[in-house]
């Protein structure tokens, strides 16, 4: 029997999370010039930062996944999102805009640019994101698309179908990828990348094998899976690894590292899905999952502009950790005062608005 709660998620999607703020914070703003404050301590262990984004679209597969399968109709899956992500991100990005407004020497954001940004679409619009790793929001959005479309069709419960066409068509991609003269018109392969969301897609993939297994048990099927996806996760690794060597001379990312950092978090995810975290799992950590999606979308250009405004007058040891600090005291308070005061309220409201809703007239 499988349990009604999965602990080890939240440890993860907290540590997941850690280490994108490490990874801005020490490398990527001095590296990208947006940080005047450079952090060569911890700089060689914090440019794998980036690979945190990678477990959190795991995690989504195994979450969202399971969210859909629970609910099982699209009204309810639906709610279910917005609840889980809007009010957190309506309360981060008003404090992003207002920071930048506060502590910006030369304040380039606008009142529209925070707008378009608080529809958490805003690279639809080609409206610069108020917070770099917004980035990541549609992707995750695209991924909830795809679910919803199988609750459309009533196949959330053949999930494993679809799974498995998707793992095909984004290998048949990566295998086109490496014979470019015999590729697809450049238009029609970025439109067919796009919906199969195909830079990310192992990740997605794999969480959601891995919820099968936690569900339905290491049937062989499901390892190949997996395994699959782990193996197009390990080739777009090195187009990765690539593109940052190419954007930054100075970069000392190592391919096997990333690699094995990306097969440990395979590992991880199929030792939680088979039961086998011991000690882990009966210890649950629900305040360090809850405040792991503000912790995200507070942290880095507001951190940016305090290092920028006050190094070096300020001790840049002192600055880091600090910032660290008050970055997760700050999701902390967004995560009590605005999601356990204003989610559930915001779930009955928007029920109770779409179950109002009179359903079509029968044609006669």
């Amino acid at each position: 029997m499988t349990r009604a709660r999965v602990n080890e998620i939240d440890l993860l999607r907290f540590l997941a999370a850690l280490a994108v703020v490490f990874f801005h914070y020490a490398y990527r703003g001095p590296a990208g010039g947006f940080s005047a404050m450079p952090y060569p301590l911890l700089a060689p262990v914090a440019e794998y930062g980036f690979l945190g984004v990678e477990l959190f679209f795991m995690i989504s597969g195994f979450v969202v996944l399971m969210t859909a399968a629970a609910s099982a109709r699209l009204r309810d899956f639906c709610i279910s999102r917005i609840v889980r992500l809007y009010p957190a991100f309506w309360t981060c990005c008003t404090i992003t805009f207002l920071a930048s407004i506060a502590l910006a020497a030369r304040p380039d954001v606008t009142f529209v640019q925070y707008a378009v940004n608080m529809t958490m679409v805003a690279d639809l619009f080609r409206v610069p994101l108020l917070e770099g790793a917004y980035w990541s929001l549609l992707v995750e959005i695209r991924f909830y698309a795809l679910v919803a479309a199988l609750l459309v069709i009533g196949q959330i419960h053949q999930a494993q179908r679809y799974l498995v066409m998707w793992l095909l068509a984004c290998t048949a991609l990566a295998l086109l990828s490496l014979f470019p003269d015999a590729s697809a018109p450049a238009g029609a392969l970025h439109v067919v990348r796009t919906l199969l969301i195909f830079d990310y897609a192992a990740y997605f993939i794999a969480g959601a094998t891995c919820f099968l297994i936690w569900k339905k048990g290491a049937a062989m099927s499901r390892l190949t899976v997996l395994a699959g996806a782990w193996g197009l996760a390990l080739f777009q690794s090195g187009v990765i690894v690539r593109k940052v060597r190419a954007e930054n001379a100075m970069s000392t990312l190592n391919a096997g590292i990333v690699i094995g950092i990306l097969t440990l978090f395979f590992v991880v995810m199929l030792l939680i899905a088979l039961g086998r975290t011991g000690a882990i799992a009966r210890h649950r950590w629900p305040l360090a999952g809850a405040i792991s999606y503000p912790l995200y979308l507070l942290h880095q250009n507001i951190g940016y502009l305090v290092f920028n405004r006050f190094y070096p007058t300020v001790n840049a040891h002192l600055l880091f950790w600090g910032m660290i600090a008050a970055v997760l005291g700050a999701a902390y308070g967004v995560h009590v005062l605005v999601e356990r005061r204003f989610a559930a309220r915001m779930k009955t409201y928007l029920t109770g608005a779409l179950m109002s809703v009179p359903a079509p007239a029968a044609k006669k």
